[in-house]
């Protein structure tokens, strides 16, 4: 287990030929993780394996988000985001992430895959700022639920003033 990584504020950058593959349990824990995950997050394959897939996220990164990842994969269904994982000393990653669900023999959701691509830094400078307000809206609130709840509401609100779905707000950065 790992201790208390504080961010250093260094961005780490991976090859656009690069693809970061991992699958998780339904409980998102890592049951997999290639060597390019393991590269650029700086862990062993012993160090992850059995961890929370949360082992590699970056306090930046709004819980409005993992939300509606988490959501839309229960329905069954694939999701893209932008996120900025941190690596074991700290420093950070960007990533645009495709998590798609896994089935078991009877069509349940028995766990999930995640291809992770170098993004756009267009993207990425689109979205950081509105990750910086969700994550501000969320410290707003004592209570975390209700930051989730208000945050996660800003994050529809945005997307419907855009006049598009999730899907095609992140597909269009």
């Amino acid at each position: 287990m790992v201790g208390v990584i504080t961010p250093t504020g260094i961005e780490r950058y991976f090859d656009a030929s690069d693809i970061i593959v991992s699958k998780t349990d339904l409980k998102g824990r890592i049951t997999y993780a290639n060597q390019v995950f393991l590269k650029i997050a700086g862990y062993s394959e012993a160090e992850v394996v059995g961890q929370p897939h949360r082992i590699i996220r970056h306090p930046d990164m709004p819980r409005a988000i993992f939300k509606f990842l988490w959501d839309v994969v229960f329905e069954g269904r694939e999701v893209f985001a932008y996120v900025k994982n941190m690596t074991k000393c700290g420093d950070h990653y960007w990533v645009f992430a495709h998590v798609t669900p896994s089935f078991d023999p009877n069509g349940g959701v028995a766990g999930f895959h995640s291809n992770r691509r170098v993004p756009k830094r267009s993207a990425i400078e689109a979205v950081d700022p509105l990750y910086a307000d969700l994550l501000r809206i969320e410290a707003t609130y004592k209570n975390g639920k209700d930051g989730l709840s208000a945050s996660f509401r800003h994050l529809q609100d945005v997307v419907k003033s855009r006049g598009s779905s999730y899907e095609e707000f992140v597909l269009a950065l």
